[in-house]
C-alpha cells in the first residue's frame, strides 16, 4: 500500500490525503523474509547451489539519482561481527530499472551498461551466494540497493566491499532494502 502525503490546496477549505510512492526493491526470486531456492548458493564450502544470482526490479527512486549502487549483506554470519559481503555493484545507470536473473557472474557482461562489481568477501568480484554454517538458524541477505546523487564514485582501483560502502554511503540520497534468507 502506498504512503500517503497529506497536501493542502489554498482554494480548498480542506486537505486532500494523496498517495506517494516509495523507493521500493524487489524480486521475482526472493520473497521478504523467506528461504532463497537453493540454486542462489554458493557451490562450495558444504553447500552445492549453482551460484546464480537473483533478479532485482526497483522503481519510484528519489529525484535527482544519477546512479545506483548494489550491497549484499549477510550481517549473521560467524565473522567476529563484520558480517559477509555478498554482492557490491556500483556505477548502474540511472536508467536502469533491473538486474536480471544470473547477472552477477564475474565478467558480469548481463549488468546493465557501465556497471562496475567491487571484489566481495568471498576474494572476486560477482555474486557470492549464501552458504550459512549448517545447523546455524537461518541468516539474513540484505540487498541493498542505494540512489545516488553522483554519476560515478571515486573509488580506486581495488576498493574492498568495505571501502565501496563508505563512499557509497556518504553520495546516497534514497535506499531501499529487500531482506531474503537461507539456513541448511
Amino acid at each position: 500500500m502506498p504512503a500517503l502525503k497529506n497536501l493542502c490546496l489554498p482554494l480548498l477549505l480542506g486537505c486532500t490525503m494523496l498517495p506517494t510512492h516509495a523507493f521500493e526493491l524487489t524480486s521475482p526470486d526472493i520473497r521478504p523474509g523467506q528461504q532463497m531456492d537453493e540454486k542462489f548458493t554458493f557451490p562450495g564450502l558444504g553447500c552445492s547451489g549453482t551460484n546464480l544470482s537473483p533478479a532485482l526490479n526497483w522503481q519510484d527512486p528519489p529525484q535527482g539519482t544519477k546512479s545506483f549502487a548494489l550491497m549484499v549483506h549477510d550481517p549473521d554470519a560467524v565473522t567476529g561481527g563484520a558480517g559477509i559481503w555478498h554482492w557490491v555493484i556500483v556505477g548502474i545507470p540511472a536508467s536502469a530499472t533491473s538486474i536480471e536473473q544470473g547477472a552477477g557472474t564475474v565478467a558480469g557482461d548481463k549488468l546493465p551498461a557501465g556497471s562496475q562489481q567491487i571484489r566481495t568477501d568471498y576474494g572476486m568480484a560477482g555474486w557470492g551466494g549464501p552458504c550459512p554454517p549448517k545447523g546455524h538458524k537461518p541468516h539474513g541477505y540484505n540487498f541493498t540497493l542505494y540512489a545516488l546523487g553522483v554519476e560515478k564514485l571515486d573509488l580506486p582501483p581495488g576498493s574492498t566491499a568495505s571501502h565501496a560502502g563508505f563512499v557509497i554511503n556518504r553520495n546516497a540520497i534514497g535506499k531501499a532494502t529487500l531482506t531474503g534468507t537461507y539456513g541448511r
